[in-house]
Protein backbone atom coordinates (compact mmCIF):
# COMPACT_ATOMS: atom_id res chain seq x y z
CA UNK A 1 0.00 0.00 0.00
CA UNK A 2 1.59 3.33 -1.07
CA UNK A 3 2.61 5.73 1.70
CA UNK A 4 0.49 8.91 1.53
CA UNK A 5 2.38 12.11 0.74
CA UNK A 6 2.58 14.60 3.66
CA UNK A 7 0.22 17.53 3.27
CA UNK A 8 3.01 20.08 3.46
CA UNK A 9 4.95 18.32 0.68
CA UNK A 10 1.85 18.16 -1.51
CA UNK A 11 1.67 21.98 -1.37
CA UNK A 12 5.08 22.34 -3.05
CA UNK A 13 4.91 22.99 -6.77
CA UNK A 14 7.58 22.65 -9.45
CA UNK A 15 8.10 26.43 -9.36
CA UNK A 16 8.62 26.27 -5.59
CA UNK A 17 11.30 23.61 -6.01
CA UNK A 18 13.08 25.56 -8.75
CA UNK A 19 13.12 28.80 -6.73
CA UNK A 20 14.30 27.10 -3.55
CA UNK A 21 16.89 25.03 -5.44
CA UNK A 22 18.46 28.09 -7.10
CA UNK A 23 18.38 29.91 -3.75
CA UNK A 24 20.25 27.08 -2.02
CA UNK A 25 22.87 26.88 -4.79
CA UNK A 26 23.47 30.64 -4.55
CA UNK A 27 23.66 30.40 -0.73
CA UNK A 28 26.27 27.65 -0.87
CA UNK A 29 28.35 29.67 -3.33
CA UNK A 30 28.24 32.61 -0.92
CA UNK A 31 29.36 30.31 1.89
CA UNK A 32 32.20 29.04 -0.30
CA UNK A 33 33.22 32.58 -1.33
CA UNK A 34 33.34 33.92 2.22
CA UNK A 35 35.13 30.93 3.70
CA UNK A 36 37.57 30.52 0.79
CA UNK A 37 38.35 34.14 -0.08
CA UNK A 38 36.97 36.66 2.42
CA UNK A 39 38.29 34.59 5.33
CA UNK A 40 41.69 34.43 3.62
CA UNK A 41 43.25 37.25 5.66
CA UNK A 42 42.22 35.69 8.99
CA UNK A 43 43.40 32.28 7.78
CA UNK A 44 46.79 33.81 6.83
CA UNK A 45 47.09 35.34 10.30
CA UNK A 46 46.37 32.01 12.02
CA UNK A 47 48.89 30.22 9.81
CA UNK A 48 51.50 32.89 10.52
CA UNK A 49 50.90 32.55 14.28
CA UNK A 50 51.50 28.81 13.98
CA UNK A 51 54.67 29.38 11.93
CA UNK A 52 53.19 27.89 8.75
CA UNK A 53 53.73 30.98 6.55
CA UNK A 54 57.04 31.19 4.68
CA UNK A 55 58.42 34.64 5.51
CA UNK A 56 61.86 35.92 4.61
CA UNK A 57 64.33 36.71 7.39
CA UNK A 58 66.60 38.57 4.99
CA UNK A 59 66.40 42.34 4.74
CA UNK A 60 67.68 43.37 1.29
CA UNK A 61 67.86 46.99 0.24
CA UNK A 62 64.61 48.51 -0.97
CA UNK A 63 63.62 51.67 -2.83
CA UNK A 64 60.50 53.29 -1.38
CA UNK A 65 58.66 55.23 -4.12
CA UNK A 66 56.29 58.12 -3.42
CA UNK A 67 54.57 59.98 -6.27
CA UNK A 68 53.50 63.50 -5.30
CA UNK A 69 51.46 66.16 -7.02
CA UNK A 70 50.80 69.29 -4.95
CA UNK A 71 51.42 67.39 -1.72
CA UNK A 72 53.51 69.86 0.29
CA UNK A 73 51.42 69.51 3.47
CA UNK A 74 51.15 65.73 3.33
CA UNK A 75 54.86 65.35 2.64
CA UNK A 76 55.63 67.58 5.62
CA UNK A 77 53.37 65.45 7.82
CA UNK A 78 54.15 61.92 6.65
CA UNK A 79 57.47 61.81 4.79
CA UNK A 80 59.54 61.94 8.05
CA UNK A 81 57.68 58.81 9.23
CA UNK A 82 58.67 57.00 6.04
CA UNK A 83 62.27 58.14 6.43
CA UNK A 84 62.39 57.04 10.08
CA UNK A 85 61.61 53.39 9.42
CA UNK A 86 63.66 50.84 11.36
CA UNK A 87 65.15 49.02 8.40
CA UNK A 88 68.86 48.56 7.68
CA UNK A 89 69.07 49.73 4.07
CA UNK A 90 66.51 51.73 2.11
CA UNK A 91 66.03 54.90 0.13
CA UNK A 92 62.98 57.08 -0.42
CA UNK A 93 62.42 58.40 -3.92
CA UNK A 94 59.88 61.21 -4.22
CA UNK A 95 58.71 61.82 -7.77
CA UNK A 96 57.33 65.33 -8.25
CA UNK A 97 54.47 64.75 -10.69
CA UNK A 98 54.02 68.26 -12.04
CA UNK A 99 53.41 70.02 -8.72
CA UNK A 100 52.54 73.71 -8.67
CA UNK A 101 53.00 74.20 -4.93
CA UNK A 102 56.06 73.92 -2.66
CA UNK A 103 56.43 70.15 -2.94
CA UNK A 104 60.03 70.34 -4.13
CA UNK A 105 60.97 72.85 -1.44
CA UNK A 106 59.62 70.55 1.28
CA UNK A 107 61.59 67.59 -0.09
CA UNK A 108 64.78 69.60 -0.53
CA UNK A 109 64.50 70.82 3.06
CA UNK A 110 64.18 67.25 4.32
CA UNK A 111 67.12 66.09 2.21
CA UNK A 112 69.45 68.02 4.52
CA UNK A 113 68.30 65.79 7.41
CA UNK A 114 67.96 62.46 5.59
CA UNK A 115 70.75 61.24 3.36
CA UNK A 116 68.58 58.45 1.91
CA UNK A 117 65.98 60.84 0.46
CA UNK A 118 66.07 61.44 -3.30
CA UNK A 119 64.00 63.64 -5.59
CA UNK A 120 63.15 63.32 -9.27
CA UNK A 121 60.35 64.77 -11.37
CA UNK A 122 58.05 64.35 -14.34
CA UNK A 123 58.72 67.12 -16.88
CA UNK A 124 55.90 69.67 -17.00
CA UNK A 125 55.62 69.32 -20.78
CA UNK A 126 55.26 65.51 -20.67
CA UNK A 127 52.14 64.68 -22.70
CA UNK A 128 50.83 61.35 -21.44
CA UNK A 129 47.45 59.99 -20.41
CA UNK A 130 48.77 58.80 -17.03
CA UNK A 131 51.59 60.88 -15.64
CA UNK A 132 51.69 58.62 -12.56
CA UNK A 133 52.71 55.64 -14.70
CA UNK A 134 55.50 57.79 -16.14
CA UNK A 135 56.45 58.90 -12.61
CA UNK A 136 56.66 55.29 -11.40
CA UNK A 137 58.69 54.29 -14.46
CA UNK A 138 61.17 57.11 -13.82
CA UNK A 139 61.43 56.05 -10.18
CA UNK A 140 62.03 52.42 -11.16
CA UNK A 141 64.83 53.47 -13.49
CA UNK A 142 66.37 55.68 -10.82
CA UNK A 143 65.98 53.10 -8.01
CA UNK A 144 69.22 52.03 -6.35
CA UNK A 145 67.89 48.72 -5.02
CA UNK A 146 66.30 45.60 -6.52
CA UNK A 147 62.98 45.93 -4.66
CA UNK A 148 60.35 48.65 -5.07
CA UNK A 149 57.89 49.50 -2.28
CA UNK A 150 55.09 51.87 -3.29
CA UNK A 151 52.92 54.21 -1.27
CA UNK A 152 51.27 57.62 -1.69
CA UNK A 153 52.20 61.03 -0.35
CA UNK A 154 49.13 61.13 1.90
CA UNK A 155 49.93 57.76 3.50
CA UNK A 156 51.18 57.18 7.03
CA UNK A 157 52.69 53.80 7.96
CA UNK A 158 51.21 52.12 11.02
CA UNK A 159 54.62 51.75 12.65
CA UNK A 160 58.34 52.04 12.07
CA UNK A 161 58.27 48.32 11.19
CA UNK A 162 56.21 48.81 8.03
CA UNK A 163 59.07 48.30 5.56
CA UNK A 164 60.36 45.29 7.49
CA UNK A 165 56.89 43.73 7.56
CA UNK A 166 56.27 44.20 3.84
CA UNK A 167 59.74 42.99 2.87
CA UNK A 168 59.29 39.84 4.94
CA UNK A 169 56.86 38.70 2.24
CA UNK A 170 59.67 38.23 -0.29
CA UNK A 171 60.32 34.58 0.40
CA UNK A 172 61.90 32.44 -2.30
CA UNK A 173 60.05 32.78 -5.61
CA UNK A 174 57.88 35.72 -4.51
CA UNK A 175 57.90 38.72 -6.84
CA UNK A 176 54.81 40.68 -5.71
CA UNK A 177 53.73 41.47 -2.12
CA UNK A 178 50.28 42.90 -1.43
CA UNK A 179 49.54 44.97 1.67
CA UNK A 180 46.42 46.65 3.02
CA UNK A 181 45.90 50.40 2.63
CA UNK A 182 43.31 51.67 5.12
CA UNK A 183 41.74 55.11 5.39
CA UNK A 184 41.66 57.24 8.52
CA UNK A 185 38.34 56.88 10.32
CA UNK A 186 36.33 60.07 10.83
CA UNK A 187 32.88 60.84 12.29
CA UNK A 188 31.26 61.28 8.87
CA UNK A 189 28.65 59.21 7.07
CA UNK A 190 30.66 59.15 3.85
CA UNK A 191 33.67 57.92 5.82
CA UNK A 192 31.81 54.78 6.97
CA UNK A 193 30.98 54.01 3.33
CA UNK A 194 34.62 54.53 2.32
CA UNK A 195 35.97 52.39 5.16
CA UNK A 196 33.55 49.53 4.48
CA UNK A 197 34.23 49.59 0.74
CA UNK A 198 37.99 49.66 1.33
CA UNK A 199 37.85 46.81 3.85
CA UNK A 200 35.64 44.63 1.63
CA UNK A 201 37.86 45.17 -1.42
CA UNK A 202 40.99 44.59 0.65
CA UNK A 203 39.66 41.33 2.07
CA UNK A 204 38.69 40.28 -1.45
CA UNK A 205 41.97 40.94 -3.27
CA UNK A 206 44.15 39.77 -0.37
CA UNK A 207 41.98 36.72 0.28
CA UNK A 208 42.08 35.71 -3.37
CA UNK A 209 45.84 36.18 -3.46
CA UNK A 210 46.18 34.05 -0.31
CA UNK A 211 44.14 31.40 -2.15
CA UNK A 212 46.52 31.59 -5.15
CA UNK A 213 44.21 33.69 -7.34
CA UNK A 214 45.75 37.21 -7.22
CA UNK A 215 44.09 39.81 -9.38
CA UNK A 216 44.93 43.31 -8.04
CA UNK A 217 46.68 45.41 -5.43
CA UNK A 218 46.60 49.02 -4.29
CA UNK A 219 49.38 51.54 -4.85
CA UNK A 220 49.09 52.76 -1.27
CA UNK A 221 50.79 49.58 -0.08
CA UNK A 222 52.37 47.43 -2.77
CA UNK A 223 55.83 45.95 -3.38
CA UNK A 224 57.45 44.11 -6.26
CA UNK A 225 60.87 43.28 -7.62
CA UNK A 226 62.39 45.80 -10.01
CA UNK A 227 63.28 42.94 -12.33
CA UNK A 228 59.59 41.95 -12.46
CA UNK A 229 58.68 45.47 -13.52
CA UNK A 230 61.15 45.63 -16.38
CA UNK A 231 60.89 42.01 -17.55
CA UNK A 232 57.14 42.62 -18.03
CA UNK A 233 57.87 45.88 -19.90
CA UNK A 234 56.51 48.07 -17.11
CA UNK A 235 53.17 49.59 -17.99
CA UNK A 236 53.29 48.63 -21.67
CA UNK A 237 49.76 47.83 -22.81
CA UNK A 238 48.26 49.95 -20.00
CA UNK A 239 49.26 53.41 -21.14
CA UNK A 240 45.90 54.33 -22.66
CA UNK A 241 44.25 54.42 -19.22
CA UNK A 242 44.65 57.11 -16.57
CA UNK A 243 44.29 54.51 -13.81
CA UNK A 244 45.64 51.01 -13.43
CA UNK A 245 49.18 51.74 -12.26
CA UNK A 246 48.51 49.36 -9.37
CA UNK A 247 45.59 46.98 -10.02
CA UNK A 248 46.07 46.48 -13.77
CA UNK A 249 49.81 46.03 -13.33
CA UNK A 250 49.31 43.40 -10.62
CA UNK A 251 46.63 41.73 -12.75
CA UNK A 252 49.18 41.59 -15.55
CA UNK A 253 52.21 40.20 -13.68
CA UNK A 254 50.84 38.31 -10.65
CA UNK A 255 50.49 34.53 -10.66
CA UNK A 256 49.51 31.86 -8.15
CA UNK A 257 53.17 31.18 -7.34
CA UNK A 258 54.85 34.60 -7.41
CA UNK A 259 52.45 36.63 -5.21
CA UNK A 260 51.79 36.72 -1.48
CA UNK A 261 50.13 38.97 1.09
CA UNK A 262 51.30 40.50 4.36
CA UNK A 263 48.36 41.17 6.68
CA UNK A 264 49.89 42.07 10.04
CA UNK A 265 48.73 45.12 11.98
CA UNK A 266 52.14 46.77 11.50
CA UNK A 267 52.06 46.34 7.72
CA UNK A 268 49.07 48.70 7.24
CA UNK A 269 49.26 52.17 5.74
CA UNK A 270 46.71 54.88 6.56
CA UNK A 271 45.54 57.44 3.99
CA UNK A 272 43.44 60.57 4.04
CA UNK A 273 39.95 59.69 2.73
CA UNK A 274 37.77 61.80 0.48
CA UNK A 275 35.60 64.15 2.52
CA UNK A 276 32.62 64.59 0.17
CA UNK A 277 30.31 62.22 -1.67
CA UNK A 278 31.20 63.82 -4.99
CA UNK A 279 34.94 63.26 -4.56
CA UNK A 280 34.48 59.69 -3.41
CA UNK A 281 32.11 58.78 -6.25
CA UNK A 282 34.55 60.22 -8.78
CA UNK A 283 37.30 58.10 -7.25
CA UNK A 284 35.07 55.00 -7.38
CA UNK A 285 34.18 55.58 -11.02
CA UNK A 286 37.85 55.92 -11.92
CA UNK A 287 38.74 52.67 -10.14
CA UNK A 288 35.85 50.75 -11.68
CA UNK A 289 36.68 52.03 -15.16
CA UNK A 290 39.68 49.66 -15.42
CA UNK A 291 38.02 46.48 -14.09
CA UNK A 292 36.79 45.39 -17.57
CA UNK A 293 40.48 45.01 -18.49
CA UNK A 294 41.18 42.35 -15.87
CA UNK A 295 41.94 38.82 -17.00
CA UNK A 296 38.86 36.78 -17.90
CA UNK A 297 39.41 34.40 -14.97
CA UNK A 298 39.56 37.35 -12.55
CA UNK A 299 36.39 38.90 -13.94
CA UNK A 300 34.49 35.63 -13.68
CA UNK A 301 35.38 35.16 -9.99
CA UNK A 302 34.53 38.78 -9.22
CA UNK A 303 31.22 38.64 -11.07
CA UNK A 304 29.93 35.47 -9.39
CA UNK A 305 29.88 36.96 -5.90
CA UNK A 306 27.56 39.96 -6.51
CA UNK A 307 25.52 37.86 -8.96
CA UNK A 308 24.75 35.17 -6.37
CA UNK A 309 24.21 37.88 -3.76
CA UNK A 310 21.56 39.51 -5.95
CA UNK A 311 19.97 36.09 -6.54
CA UNK A 312 19.65 35.55 -2.78
CA UNK A 313 17.85 38.82 -2.13
CA UNK A 314 15.71 38.59 -5.25
CA UNK A 315 14.66 35.00 -4.64
CA UNK A 316 13.91 35.70 -0.98
CA UNK A 317 11.25 38.16 -2.14
CA UNK A 318 9.97 35.73 -4.79
CA UNK A 319 9.80 32.83 -2.30
CA UNK A 320 7.99 35.00 0.24
CA UNK A 321 5.38 35.95 -2.36
CA UNK A 322 4.96 32.68 -4.28
CA UNK A 323 5.93 29.77 -2.03
CA UNK A 324 4.51 28.25 1.18
CA UNK A 325 5.27 30.17 4.36
CA UNK A 326 7.68 27.59 5.76
CA UNK A 327 9.88 27.87 2.66
CA UNK A 328 10.00 31.65 3.10
CA UNK A 329 10.96 31.18 6.77
CA UNK A 330 13.70 28.74 5.78
CA UNK A 331 15.10 31.11 3.15
CA UNK A 332 15.05 34.01 5.61
CA UNK A 333 16.85 31.83 8.17
CA UNK A 334 19.60 30.97 5.70
CA UNK A 335 20.01 34.64 4.80
CA UNK A 336 20.22 35.51 8.50
CA UNK A 337 22.91 32.85 8.97
CA UNK A 338 24.83 34.38 6.08
CA UNK A 339 24.60 37.81 7.75
CA UNK A 340 26.00 36.36 10.98
CA UNK A 341 29.07 34.89 9.30
CA UNK A 342 29.57 38.10 7.30
CA UNK A 343 29.59 40.27 10.43
CA UNK A 344 31.89 37.83 12.22
CA UNK A 345 34.46 37.61 9.42
CA UNK A 346 34.35 41.35 8.65
CA UNK A 347 34.71 42.35 12.30
CA UNK A 348 37.58 39.96 12.97
CA UNK A 349 39.46 41.15 9.89
CA UNK A 350 38.77 44.82 10.64
CA UNK A 351 40.03 44.58 14.22
CA UNK A 352 43.21 42.89 13.00
CA UNK A 353 43.87 45.94 10.82
CA UNK A 354 43.01 48.39 13.60
CA UNK A 355 39.58 49.31 12.20
CA UNK A 356 36.17 49.38 13.86
CA UNK A 357 33.62 46.72 12.98
CA UNK A 358 30.38 47.50 11.14
CA UNK A 359 27.74 45.49 13.01
CA UNK A 360 24.27 45.30 11.50
CA UNK A 361 25.09 48.08 9.00
CA UNK A 362 26.70 45.24 6.98
CA UNK A 363 23.19 44.34 5.77
CA UNK A 364 22.70 47.81 4.26
CA UNK A 365 26.16 47.88 2.67
CA UNK A 366 25.62 44.35 1.36
CA UNK A 367 22.67 45.56 -0.70
CA UNK A 368 23.91 49.07 -1.52
CA UNK A 369 27.37 48.50 -2.98
CA UNK A 370 26.51 46.01 -5.77
CA UNK A 371 23.79 48.38 -6.97
CA UNK A 372 26.15 51.34 -6.82
CA UNK A 373 28.92 49.50 -8.67
CA UNK A 374 26.50 48.31 -11.34
CA UNK A 375 25.24 51.86 -11.92
CA UNK A 376 28.78 53.25 -12.10
CA UNK A 377 30.01 50.57 -14.51
CA UNK A 378 26.96 51.12 -16.70
CA UNK A 379 27.63 54.85 -16.68
CA UNK A 380 31.28 54.28 -17.60
CA UNK A 381 30.27 51.98 -20.45
CA UNK A 382 27.68 54.38 -21.85
CA UNK A 383 29.27 57.78 -21.26
CA UNK A 384 32.95 57.15 -20.65
CA UNK A 385 35.25 58.73 -23.22
CA UNK A 386 37.99 56.65 -24.78
CA UNK A 387 41.36 58.08 -23.80
CA UNK A 388 44.41 58.06 -26.04
CA UNK A 389 48.03 58.10 -25.13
Amino acid sequence: MPVPMPAWLADISLLDMILSGVFIVAWFYQLYFWLRYMQGVNRWRRRKKKGKIALSAEQPGVSLVVCARNEEQNLSDYLPQLLSQRYPEFEVIVVDDGSEDSTRIVVERLRHRYQNLRLTFVPHDAWVTSSKKLALTLAAKAAKYDYLLLTDADCRPESDQWIAQMMSGFAEGIEVVLGFGAYFEKPQCVNRFICYDTLFNGMQYMGMAASHHPYMGVGRNLAYRKETFFSNHGFAGLLDSRSGDDDLFVNKVASRRNTCIVATSESVTWSIPKSTWREWLQQKRRHLSVSPRYKVSSKMRLALEPMTRAILYGLLIAIALLCPWYMAVGAAGLLLLRLVWQITILSTTAHGFGLRGFGLSVLFFDIFFPLQNLLMMTRNALFGQKQRW
